[in-house]
């Protein structure tokens, strides 16, 4: 699909928020090194926080699975950070695994992001379609500081992204079709759902890493959200 037809059908630019508008890696990293120094852990913080997304992320796809009521991600969030200290044989109260996902609301963005969304909503609305709880984004706002038209939290569709629901619903939310939404992640995973679910693709390709083999590739593949700016405003 041409950079033209893009820009000639699409009307909203809906983003992920969690790892493609902010850092969460870098972001909890650095909350996570002293914490884990104090403990005495000898390991890598990258890791552990790598430990820690990729739990919550296994913990919130068999919440989606299970079909019952959707689990908070905040809730989600302390069973992976408390499971990931388990394993690390980390000593440690609720209360700090509490503190520790209450950093994900006050994540930044990564550098190129503010610039470049303020020039992509020059021509487009600009929302967000998080896995986050609608208290997490809100209290996020005072962090990020980007004036997104809407903020939606999957939390409306009772089920975690790449669930279907989840893009149809924000769809639904906005009055549009979802061919003319461009979903923009940084995760595989989220454009693979959104293209499943009929909207347009673009994948924020910052860590150099394969697509993988699938049916639902992206539409546009880019290495910063810069450069998606360049391509389609």
């Amino acid at each position: 699909m041409s950079f033209e037809t893009i820009k000639r059908d699409v009307k909203i630019c809906m983003f992920d928020q969690y790892g493609t508008v902010v850092d969460m890696q870098g972001g909890l990293t650095k909350i996570a090194a002293p914490f884990l120094a104090k403990k005495g852990w000898k390991g890598d913080p990258n890791s552990f926080v790598t430990w820690w997304r990729r739990t919550h992320f296994e913990n919130s796809m068999i919440d989606a699975l299970l079909h019952r009521e959707h689990t908070p991600y905040r809730e989600i969030g302390h069973r992976a950070v408390a499971h990931v200290l388990d394993r690390a044989k980390i000593d440690y109260t609720m209360d700090e695994v509490r503190t520790l996902v209450g950093e994900i609301e006050k994540l930044v963005p990564f550098p190129e992001v503010p610039d470049a969304l303020a020039r992509l909503q020059s021509k487009y609305k600009l929302v967000v379609l998080s896995n986050g709880d609608p208290d997490m984004l809100e209290t996020a706002k005072q962090y990020h500081k980007i004036p997104f038209d809407r903020v939606i939290s999957v939390a409306e569709a009772n089920s975690f992204k790449p669930h279907v629901a989840t893009y149809t619903k924000a769809a639904e939310i906005m009055g549009v079709k979802p061919a003319e939404v461009l979903f923009v992640a940084n995760h595989a995973f989220d454009c693979i759902g959104a293209k499943s679910a009929g909207m347009r693709t673009a994948f924020i390709d910052r860590r150099s890493r394969p697509f993988g083999i699938t049916p639902h590739q992206p539409d546009i593949l880019v290495p910063s959200m810069k450069d998606l700016a360049d391509a389609i405003v």
